[in-house]
Parts: structure tokens; C-alpha cells; sequence
């Protein structure tokens, strides 16, 4: 029976010092004053170059990352493969700009897709759209805005990288999740993933976008994408988050004077992102998902839904998704019962992956209860260890 409280699962993969090192993070993180402070000391030490990469590699990056390289990443997959959890070798690096540096990111994607297929614990590969083109071109494309020429060519470019990523997946056999953005670039994001759904998925889903539930227009969005998938003969691929832009998008909205895209409350964007869970089981046969949630009631309804409807266990159009790092008290107790489940195992060098990094402990710091929540299970388990060692 499913159990989020099992800590005896959710911690099998985890040695007696991961625990303590893990205790140690998410205290960090729950304290804001000191999350702040360590976001401006480590932008400070690395543009100083003060050797703290050593102190970063033996905590929260190594809490956070499977490595600075897909090698260094094999164990992690390794591990993980053990207890039948996925891998999703995500290539951190953020920040570019240069064409080159556009045209290398997708050639690590490439890389990534190429050593997917070699394992069978890795079922998807995946890339953020603004890791392989101009901020500014996807906001003027999203826009309709006029482009000059040196603009125009930037876009043609980003199209010709996702479409190489695309094919390669497709070639490699591999599913490929698209990461969400801003909604002032996701309309020129979710044109050019329909089209690559289009291309790529006539057979089975290949390629999958990413739909921010917290915003009020995607599941209206998810009913158009299935007609013209219906339309024009091709599968969907699905992965359904809350959302990551939440402050962003409402500032902004607020600055510009434009209505915010953003739900009112959390509670309109939890039954926005069941009722999103509950379409995509309905047409099961039409929609491939990967539902990334840290949330246990949205775990606790998807493996619901799923007995109601028959759906087997380990039907291939259904994966649970959570960090590398975070929530495993719901990755390892749903894959224990015999459930997809395929964690996101971000890389990089340190210094690149770092914005990464730093966006996690920001993220355990705003989300309400989800700090304390790790915490107390981390705290549980290390008791019961200790329980156990004494009765020996």
C-alpha cells in the first residue's frame, strides 16, 4: 500500500552520512535570512575567485546534481536504477548568449539523448528552450513583433538546434521533455513544440511540452492541442508542473498593466493542475504524460485515477517526475509499488550551474511546508536507523 510516510523506502538509497549532509542542507534552506546571504556570498566568492568550489561539490551541489559531466552522472543513474527510479540528464547551463555557445548546449543535449539510449534507466531526455536561443527574438516572436534581419537569422537558428535535438531523440528512440518559460516567450515556445510534435510524434509521443498550471489559460490550452492532434495525426506529449515564474509573472503583469496570467490562489492552481491530470488520463490513449510534482495529494491522485481507469502501473504514457535531491519520499515509495518514476538529475560545471542551485534553496525556502516536510521525514528516518542499530 502506498505510504509517503515509509521513510524506510523513501531513504534506501541514501548512506547514514547522506542523511546528515541532507539534514544539514534543508536546515540551510529554511532559514531565508540565510539563504539570502549565501546567494550574494557565493556570486561574490565566485566572481573573486575564492576556491569555495569544493565546499559547493560536497553539499548542495552534490545534494542537488548527478555531476559536472554525464560520466560523473552514471553513478547517480546507476543508483537510482536500482530501486527502478529514471533518470533525466539535464544540462543546467545557463546564462549564454553567443550562437556558439547556443550551438554547443545543443550538442551536449545531443550527447545526452546518444547516452539515453545506451540505458535503459534513462527513459527521457530534456532542455530549456532559452538555453538554445536569444531571449529577447522569443520574446518578439511570442509578441509578433517586427524582427530585422540579424534577429530573423537568431530564430531560424534556434529552430534548426530544436529541431536537431528533436530528430535525434526521435532517431534515438528517446522521450524528450521541453521545459516551460515565461509566458512573454512560451507563445513562440509552444508553436514550435506542436510543430515538433508534429514531425516527431506520429507513431508514439517523442517530443513533450511543459504546461505551468498555475497559469489560468493552459488547460483550455491542453483541449485546442488534442483537437489539432486529433486533426492532424499525431500523439501529445504532456509534462504538467505548477509553475516556476510565479512573483515574476505577477510583477511584471503589474508593472506593464496587463491582467496577471497567474491563478489567484494556490487552490485554483491545485484543482487547474488535477483537472489537467484528470484530461490527460481521460485520453490516455491520445496523451502521454509525465505528471512533476512535489505535491503527495497530486501523486495520491494520479495512482487513483489510474486503478479507477485500469490503467496498469507501468503503462508507458504515465511517469511521476521529481528532483534529484528533493521529494524522494514520494519518488521512491511510488516506484516501490511499481509505478514510473524518473527523477530530473541536473549537470554542469559548478560555476554554470550555480543560478541552478541557487533557484533549488530559494525554492525550498518559498514553498510553504516543503523544507519542514523533507526535514521531518530526514529527522524520522534518522531515528529509526538509530532505533534499529540499537536492537541489534
Amino acid at each position: 500500500m502506498l505510504s509517503f510516510d515509509n521513510t524506510a523506502n523513501a531513504f534506501s538509497g541514501k548512506s547514514d552520512r547522506d542523511l546528515k549532509r541532507s539534514c544539514m542542507l534543508f536546515k540551510m534552506v529554511s532559514n531565508s535570512a540565510l539563504v539570502k546571504f549565501g546567494k550574494s556570498f557565493t556570486n561574490f566568492a565566485i566572481k573573486a575567485h575564492l576556491p569555495i568550489n569544493g565546499i559547493i561539490k560536497a553539499t548542495i551541489f552534490r545534494q542537488f546534481c548527478g555531476g559536472e559531466n554525464i560520466t560523473e552522472c552514471l553513478k547517480t543513474v546507476e543508483e537510482l536504477g536500482k530501486y527502478n527510479i529514471g533518470s533525466i540528464l539535464d544540462y543546467s547551463v545557463e546564462g549564454k548568449t553567443s550562437e556558439t555557445e547556443f550551438d554547443e548546449t545543443a550538442a551536449e543535449i545531443i550527447r545526452t539523448l546518444e547516452e539515453a539510449k545506451k540505458s535503459a534507466h534513462i527513459p527521457f531526455g530534456v532542455f530549456k528552450p532559452t538555453g538554445l536561443g536569444r531571449l529577447s527574438v522569443m520574446e518578439k516572436v511570442s509578441a509578433g513583433s517586427a524582427m530585422n534581419a540579424d534577429e530573423n537569422q537568431a530564430w531560424e537558428n534556434m529552430k534548426r538546434r530544436v529541431d536537431s535535438i528533436c530528430k535525434a531523440a526521435y532517431d534515438n528512440n528517446v522521450q524528450l521533455l521541453i521545459d516551460a518559460e515565461e509566458t512573454w516567450t512560451q507563445v513562440a515556445v509552444d508553436a514550435l513544440v506542436r510543430d515538433m510534435m508534429e514531425k516527431y510524434n506520429k507513431q508514439k509521443p517523442i517530443v513533450f511540452n511543459t504546461a505551468q498550471m498555475y497559469r489560468h489559460d493552459r488547460l483550455i490550452y491542453l483541449e485546442n492541442l488534442l483537437k489539432d492532434a486529433q486533426d492532424k495525426n499525431y500523439f501529445i506529449g504532456m509534462k504538467l508542473v505548477r509553475g516556476a515564474y510565479m512573483e515574476k509573472e505577477r510583477e511584471r503583469a503589474a508593472k506593464m498593466g496587463y491582467p496577471s496570467p497567474i491563478n489567484a490562489t494556490k487552490a485554483d492552481t491545485d484543482r487547474e493542475y488535477d483537472s489537467a491530470v484528470e484530461f490527460c488520463i481521460k485520453h490516455i490513449d491520445k496523451i502521454a504524460f509525465c505528471s512533476g510534482s512535489h505535491n503527495e495529494a497530486s501523486a495520491e491522485l494520479l495512482v487513483r485515477l489510474m486503478k479507477e481507469n485500469n490503467i496498469p502501473a507501468n503503462h508507458p504514457n504515465v511517469w511521476f517526475s521529481q528532483l534529484l535531491g528533493m521529494s524522494d519520499h514520494i519518488s521512491y515509495n511510488v516506484a516501490k509499488e511499481g509505478y514510473n518514476v524518473a527523477k530530473y538529475v541536473p549537470y554542469g560545471p559548478i560555476k554554470n550551474v550555480l543560478p541552478y542551485l541557487i533557484r533549488r534553496a530559494q525554492e525550498n525556502t518559498s514553498v510553504k511546508g516543503q523544507t519542514g516536510r523533507e526535514l521531518s521525514l530526514i529527522i524520522k528516518e534518522k531515528e529509526r536507523r538509530a532505533a534499529a542499530k540499537k536492537t541489534k
